[in-house]
């Protein structure tokens, strides 16, 4: 009878809530906020980025304590320092805000509405990077290619040369052989192009490392350390492919073990890009509706 009770009380408490609800425009209100919100998480999804917001977020906080407590002296200085952290964030994050506001100057309504999808065949990608490692394998010539993958790498671009071209094995083996202007630096691949090259990477600070491993390989490792990205390593002095994911340097591939391994790390985030936004937004809330017995807005 109880349990009766307690479920007819929920029942009109949700039927209250929806009369509440003006559904052409409120719905619609929710579903722009919900999207705004999912852009946002995917604005601030370098590590960089997130520990900045996770910053502001614990500052949020204090403000809100500090007013509730009545602890006026730290609440005025941590109000000021929101205020002139504002400022700061604009700085911080402007390459990616100009980005931004260029898609949206440049982009139609439906590329706004969902991601970016890959037209090119990512196993063609793949097949012209293996061809490329294969033959600087054999000519000793150094390479370092970098794979973007969830967490951006944009703030690694004005260390190089945008580039922003197709991908193919003449264009990868020019770009590092030894006399070029770009091979010492690392190539960043995005959406299935070569983004930039001739970019500086974050070498790695971890004590343990063989000493045979050079630069590369430590920036390799370093990059991975700091992002998701997958990067694939040809040495200078014996050739020997590698790949690093995860800060996890893995040596001596064939091109055929080198096929294997990028597709099944690039080819599982491939296939979940291309989802639809609202999609995953409308899974979000369905999850969340699940979980606490009501959909909040």
């Amino acid at each position: 009878m109880y349990a009766l009770n307690t479920l007819s009380l929920l029942w009109s408490k949700i039927l209250g809530i929806l009369s509440m609800i003006n559904f052409p425009t409120d719905i619609l209100d929710i579903l722009i906020v919900a999207f705004l919100i999912y852009k946002i998480l995917g604005f601030i999804k370098s590590k960089t980025s997130g520990q900045i917001v996770k910053a502001v977020a614990v500052m949020l906080v204090l403000t809100y304590v500090s007013d509730l407590l009545k602890l006026n002296t730290l609440n005025f200085l941590i109000s000021k320092a929101l205020e002139v952290g504002l400022i700061a964030l604009v700085v911080v994050f402007q390459p990616e805000l100009r980005r931004l506001l260029e898609r949206l100057g440049s982009s139609n309504i439906r590329s706004l509405l969902a991601p970016k999808v890959e037209t090119g065949n990512i196993d063609q990608m793949i097949e012209h990077i293996v061809s490329a490692c294969r033959s600087m394998s054999r000519q000793k010539i150094g390479a370092l290619i970098v794979f973007e993958r969830k967490n951006s790498l944009e703030e690694y671009f004005k260390t190089g040369t945008v580039v922003d071209a197709a991908i193919s094995e003449e264009l990868l083996t020019n770009i590092f052989f030894p006399k070029a202007a770009l091979h010492d630096g690392a190539v960043v691949i995005r959406d299935q192009r070569v983004a930039a090259a001739g970019c500086v990477l974050p070498l790695t600070s971890n004590p343990n490392l063989s000493r045979d491993l050079g630069t590369r390989h430590r920036a390799a490792i370093g990059i991975t350390e700091h992002s998701d990205a997958v990067v694939v390593v040809v040495s200078e002095e014996t050739g020997v492919i590698s790949v690093v994911v995860r800060g996890d340097l893995r040596r001596y591939l064939t091109p055929d073990s080198l096929t294997k391994l990028l597709k099944r790390e690039l080819k599982e985030e491939n296939d979940a890009s291309v989802q639809n936004a609202f999609q995953r937004i409308l899974d979000k809330l369905n999850r969340s509706r699940d979980d606490n017995g009501t959909e909040e807005e």
